[in-house]
């Protein structure tokens, strides 16, 4: 469903006002992503692009080398998530992964690096490849959520 092009459309607008209680009910452990599909949701706590303000979205964790990947296909829409400008002008961030908090620095995977991620997120979730045919325009951006502590 989220892979199909209004599936997408309304994910993007809705799931994440459905995660984010859902995230708190839980105590961490789920949001309505990964009860529905079992898909390893994690919880990013970026500073906003413009506003400084603290941004906090669920987003596919996909773990890598002692870190957490993560995505930024927003659905295949024809821009990137606000998330993927808030890391780039701010890498400082944290994740909640399995209740737990972290902090963590963003960087940008490129190369061999982010292909194989790229390969690990499709063996996670195959409908990256729907939105990585929908925003065939652009590069969809992937960072690695290394701890800093």
């Amino acid at each position: 469903m989220a892979a199909s092009g209004p599936g997408s459309w309304l994910f993007a607008r809705v799931l994440h006002r459905i995660d984010r209680p859902l995230h708190r009910l839980t105590r961490g452990r789920y949001t309505f992503a990964s009860l529905l599909s079992g898909i390893p949701v994690v919880m990013l706590t970026s500073t906003g692009a413009k506003s400084g303000e603290p941004r906090t979205v669920p987003v596919l964790g996909i773990p890598t080398q002692g870190a957490v990947a993560i995505i930024a296909s927003n659905y295949g829409q024809y821009h990137h998530p606000a998330w993927c400008h808030n890391l780039r002008a701010h890498p400082d961030a944290e994740v909640v992964v399995d209740g737990a908090r972290r902090r963590v620095r963003a960087v940008e995977a490129d190369g061999e690096r982010r292909a194989q991620i790229w390969r690990e997120g499709l063996r996670v979730y195959p409908g990256f490849s729907q939105y990585e045919r929908r925003a065939a325009h652009r590069r969809i951006p992937i960072f690695v959520l290394e701890p800093t502590s």
